[in-house]
């Protein structure tokens, strides 16, 4: 489970078997689940320069979540 030097983000985890993505957040903690995230989203999340960045184009408002 990656810990990032995030001010966005603290740390993420990812179940391929469901598509699963959970990711704790600076402010409000977590974990938030994400659904039917492909793995590639996950791995570009881990690979950011920015994970607030990427998180903000790429994940919030394209898949559905739940905390």
């Amino acid at each position: 489970m990656p810990v990032f030097n995030s001010s966005a983000i603290r740390r993420a985890e990812y179940d391929p078997s469901n598509l699963v993505l959970k990711i704790w957040f600076v402010q409000t903690g977590g974990p938030y689940d994400y659904y039917s995230v492909p793995e590639s989203v996950y791995l570009g999340l881990c690979n950011a320069s920015s994970q607030g960045t990427y998180f903000a184009r790429y994940i919030r408002d394209q898949y559905s979540s739940r905390r």
